[in-house]
């Protein structure tokens, strides 16, 4: 390559940044720390990273079981619906109670088909009791058991089209991942506000024992100093911006223990009672399912569900008018 096309090659500009990179690099400077801009080559260092992160949760979503219908029927049919709600009614509870179903179905677009789509998720539960069970011809009393079931259900991000609810759950992975680097440089400024208390504090010990003999209590103070000062530079530096950008794009290509799925095998009978799964009771269900584990390390059971527009509105109305009588009573 001559020199004047190696000049022009150098000269030439950019190409401009893909449009959901642009945004994944806005959403740095606005959850974990606008200064990360100042750092040099904030696009370039952080461009593979971020694609990275968002092909993980593109492939988090991929692995989400589902769309599954959630209704009465369902709850009758399928052994996971039944797991997952104690009665039918509590579906319509869901979906009336639920603040993104009734802000999905104000707007104009819910109307746009029959049925619409979003993120389900549950906690699992276990609770221990002494019930019966019955042993060939012999029923037992008082018998230990493990009950399985599933509490605070919610919807997330509904929409009528599949493509739009997993497009904005991508973006919730990614926000997932940024508020959790987040949290961790905010642990990084209490330690370093920490370390500079302690410094303080050592510093004015010093001065009074200044003031007095020098002796051994003088030299282990300094010492003690010495290390604070030296803790807090190195603690100061971490949150430099290019380090923190360093730091970031580490925990971003490697986003696994942040945000993760985890297959979840459990055979029960129709009560909820778990089984072991080599009986081979005609009336047993084993339940496969993922569980989410995301920033607070809590676990939820996550699924694509689909549901009638119909019977939400109808939930939505039915608990309205719940609220209604009793705010009248």
């Amino acid at each position: 390559m001559s020199l004047l096309a190696a000049v022009a090659d150098f000269l030439k500009p950019s190409p401009p940044i893909d449009p959901a990179l642009g945004k994944a690099l806005d959403k740095v400077a606005e959850l974990v720390d606008p200064l990360l801009r100042m750092a040099p080559n904030f696009e370039k260092q952080l461009a593979y990273p971020l694609q990275h992160a968002l092909g993980y949760c593109d492939g988090l979503l991929a692995a989400l079981p589902g769309p599954m219908d959630i209704n009465r029927q369902a709850f009758a049919n399928d052994p996971l619906v039944h797991a997952l709600f104690a009665t039918a009614e509590d579906i319509d509870q869901m979906l009336g109670r639920s603040q993104a179903v009734r802000d999905f179905l104000a707007e104009p677009c819910s109307s746009e088909s029959d049925h619409f789509y979003a993120l389900f998720a549950a906690r699992r539960r276990h609770k221990k009791q002494l019930g019966m069970e019955q042993q060939g011809d012999i029923i037992q009393n008082d018998v230990p058991q493990l009950v399985l079931y599933f509490s605070d259900q919610t919807l997330v991000e509904p929409s009528c089209q599949l493509e739009i609810t997993c497009e904005k759950l991508r973006c919730r992975g990614l926000e997932s991942l940024l508020h959790t680097f987040h949290d961790h440089v905010q642990s990084l400024r209490l330690e370093r506000q920490g370390l500079r208390s302690d410094a303080s504090i050592q510093r004015a010990h010093l001065a009074v024992l200044r003031g007095t003999t020098p002796g051994q209590e003088y030299i282990v103070g300094s010492r003690h100093l010495a290390e604070l000062d030296a803790r807090l530079h190195q603690s100061s530096e971490s949150l430099m911006p290019a380090q923190l950008l360093e730091a970031l794009a580490e925990f971003l290509a490697a986003p696994e223990p942040a945000l993760h799925l985890s297959p979840i095998s459990i055979t029960v009978d129709r009560l909820g009672i778990v089984r072991d799964q080599t009986s081979d009771d005609i009336n047993l269900h084993t339940l496969n399912f993922s569980e989410l584990t995301a920033r607070d390390k809590r676990q939820h059971l996550t699924m694509l569900a689909r549901i009638s527009r119909d019977e939400a509105l109808e939930a939505v109305e039915m608990v309205r008018d719940q609220q209604h009588r009793f705010m009248l009573i």
